[in-house]
């Protein structure tokens, strides 16, 4: 496919607009004996990454609307010595990440979101966290993410765009099986992972890249 027959930006985001309505659909079908297995089993599959079982610092977010939660995570890295890190809305829309464990306090964002409460000097940049486990509605197999549509993960995460390799920090998707597409409609400014996690399996995209 040439430039010029590639899909425009705009025809692309009204596909992922549809997709966006069909994705909240299939997850929301998931009953909540799905969701709870699959919390489960999303920790096997997170523990074959070997930055997830060494690298100290890790961020993640805080499960809403139907996303994956990551509580049953949290006794390994308390084990492993591991710093958990949930994302601020900062100036810019640009996330920064704050330490946190359960019981710390939090208060909701604007979106409602919680978050959590500390002192400006402790949050961390995007870029000085070791590996990240991002939220989304959809995925594909070449590490393409649909999000929600704010562009909050894509925009603070732009450094890292273009790169042929896992660097700093690891991107790692999480979500269940059933939000897998064929295809996610790229935009631009989007950011690949470099590996997706579902309680089925872990996606190495940077495999599923070099053979296609």
């Amino acid at each position: 496919m040439t430039d010029s027959d590639a899909p425009s930006a705009s025809t692309n985001g009204a596909e992922r607009s549809a997709l966006r309505t069909e994705l909240r659909a299939r997850r929301a079908a998931l009953s909540a004996a799905e969701r709870i297995a699959a919390a489960q089993a999303l920790v096997a599959q997170l523990e074959q990454i070997p930055e997830f079982l060494t690298d100290r610092r890790i961020g993640g977010y805080w499960a809403i609307a139907g996303e994956l939660p990551l509580m049953a995570l949290m006794p390994g890295l308390r084990a492993r010595g591991q710093t958990w890190h949930l994302p601020l809305l900062g100036a810019g829309r640009q996330l920064r990440f704050a330490p946190w464990r359960p019981g710390e306090p939090i208060a909701p964002n604007r979106y409602g979101i919680p978050e959590p409460v500390c002192a400006p000097e402790a949050l961390l940049a995007p870029a000085e966290l070791d590996l990240v486990l991002l939220p989304l509605l959809g995925f594909d197999r070449r590490g393409h993410r649909l999000g929600f549509g704010g562009g909050w993960y894509d925009r603070s995460f732009s450094f890292l765009h273009g790169r042929s390799e896992p660097g700093k920090p690891v991107l790692v998707g999480v979500a269940y099986a059933v939000q897998e597409l064929d295809r996610v409609p790229v935009m631009p400014w989007d950011v690949q992972l470099d590996y997706i996690a579902t309680e089925r399996e872990l996606i190495e995209t940077a495999d599923v890249k070099r053979e296609t």
